[in-house]
This record gives structure tokens, C-alpha cells and sequence, in this order.
């Protein structure tokens, strides 16, 4: 059984969508694993959000630990976080130490993680972009590929290093957005500049929501097939890094197993 970790920092949907998609899959049978904990980098009472996934991590009996980055920070007088970072990994090292988890999951988790906490543990980040595809945040991702008039976007998971969303990619997941349901979206917006559209219409317009719907949907299977294919031995660490049992190069593709379970509706929702 994959012994797994779980850290986020729980801000909405997206977040709560791909726990509850895992301990779903877990409770079916389907991944054979165990969550040991949560770790949120939020405390009760910081984010409304936050509060809602840790109203479900608590639904599930699941451990929850939770450390306030930014209360961290201003009790250290510092400027910035990356100035307390260490320190702060170091605690959370000392947190999550007695679960022992094989692996650590970083699905919607806001902070970037350091070295010291890349080394001791295989951290696998949900990016919500192809193998060299745009970094950032999600909306960071979603604008670029509008500015870039890109085909196509999808999600990957990679091995987390010091080296932001650049770590080896393990697997991935990828769709189309031109062409059919995306057309006239890009019709309504043809001729303007990423921030002319920013401008008139900000995270709302329709193209955006369209291309982060069908990521979000997306990200929750990939996630967990990720996971299953560790639990069954299809995917392993050996000295820390990711390899494919059968010897064949990585990143692995996904798709026909992530659309397989869009069709058959086996991904909750929120």
C-alpha cells in the first residue's frame, strides 16, 4: 500500500476536487493507498477557503497539521517569506516525520518548497501545464497560453525540486483548446492584446474559463492515476528519482485513461 502525504493550502474547489477525487478512488478500492495526513499551511480562521478543505480533511478522519506561513513570517519580523523559508520547511519537516509517507503530494499548495524538504521526501506537484509548458500559477499558465494562441494545454505531474515547476516530469495529460467549442471564443477576442482583455474582462472572460474548466477536470484523474501507477508498480523512485517499470523514457501520457474516466463519470465533484 502507497503510503502518501498531502499538503495544501486549501484556497478552493480545485483544491478540495482533487483530495476528495483520491480518497474516493481509496475508498473504492480503485488506489491502493493511505493518506497519513494533510499539511495546510493555513490555520482556522485565515481563509474561508481553507476553512472549507479543512472542514473535509476532518471529514475524512484524516490528520490534519497545520503550520500559518504568514503568521510564521511576522512573528520572525521578516520582510518576505523567502527570507524564513528554511526555517519554516524545518518545521514541517519535524511535523510530518512521524507519518512517514513514501511519497508527498502537492496539489494546490501555495508555497515553494525547499531543498532541504525535496531531499528528504519525493514530492509530486500537480502543474496545471505540459512538460515545458508556461510556469506560474494557474492563471499565470492560462493567460500565457492565450497570449501565445497555443493548441493545445494540460496538466503534468512532476517531481518537485528547487528549481520551481522545472523538476522532471512523470506524467501528463493533454487537450485541445482551438478549434470546435473553442472557436468562437477565440473569435471574441481576436485582434485584442492579453491586456486589453485583462482589462475588459479579467479572469471572467469566457476563452480563460473555458481552458482552466477543462484543466480542473482533468488534473483530479490524472492525480490519481499518478498515484495508482506507483501503488501497482508501474512507477517508482529508485534514489529518489522517477522511472517507469518497463523501462521506456518518461514523461508518460495519460490520456486514454483520463478520458476514459471523464466518460465514465468516476471523478466527484466539490
Amino acid at each position: 500500500m502507497l503510503e502518501v502525504g498531502w499538503f495544501s493550502t486549501g484556497r478552493g474547489e480545485g483544491s478540495r476536487g482533487l483530495l476528495q477525487s483520491a480518497v474516493e478512488a481509496i475508498h473504492r478500492g480503485y488506489l491502493k493507498a493511505r493518506i497519513r495526513f494533510v499539511f495546510c499551511n493555513r490555520e482556522p480562521g485565515e481563509h474561508e477557503g481553507s476553512d472549507r478543505f479543512m472542514a473535509l480533511v476532518r471529514s475524512y478522519r484524516i490528520p490534519l497539521l497545520t503550520l500559518s506561513s504568514r503568521r510564521f513570517r511576522k512573528e520572525r519580523g521578516a520582510p518576505t517569506f523567502d527570507s524564513v523559508r528554511l526555517d519554516y520547511d524545518r518545521v514541517v519537516l519535524t511535523l510530518i516525520e512521524p507519518y512517514a509517507p513514501q511519497v508527498v503530494v502537492l496539489a494546490g499548495y501555495m508555497l515553494i518548497v525547499g531543498g532541504e524538504l525535496c531531499r528528504r521526501y519525493p514530492m509530486l506537484n500537480l502543474h496545471p501545464a505540459l512538460p515545458h509548458g508556461p510556469q506560474g500559477t494557474w492563471q499565470e499558465v492560462i493567460w500565457a497560453l492565450i497570449a501565445q494562441q497555443a493548441r493545445e494545454s494540460g496538466a503534468m505531474v512532476h517531481l518537485a525540486t528547487e528549481e520551481v515547476d522545472r523538476g522532471p516530469a512523470i506524467t501528463y495529460v493533454s487537450f485541445p483548446i482551438q478549434g470546435d467549442r473553442f472557436a468562437p471564443l477565440w473569435e471574441e477576442v481576436k485582434g485584442l492584446s492579453v491586456e486589453e482583455m485583462q482589462k475588459r474582462w479579467g479572469e471572467s472572460l469566457a476563452l480563460f474559463q473555458a481552458i482552466r474548466q477543462e484543466g480542473m477536470k482533468r488534473e483530479r484523474p490524472l492525480l490519481v492515476e499518478t498515484l495508482r501507477a506507483f501503488a501497482e508498480g508501474h512507477l517508482r523512485l529508485v534514489d529518489g528519482q522517477p522511472q517507469r517499470a518497463d523501462g521506456q523514457p518518461l514523461p508518460l501520457c495519460l490520456n486514454e485513461v483520463v478520458e476514459r474516466a471523464l466518460q465514465e463519470h468516476t471523478i466527484p465533484q466539490v
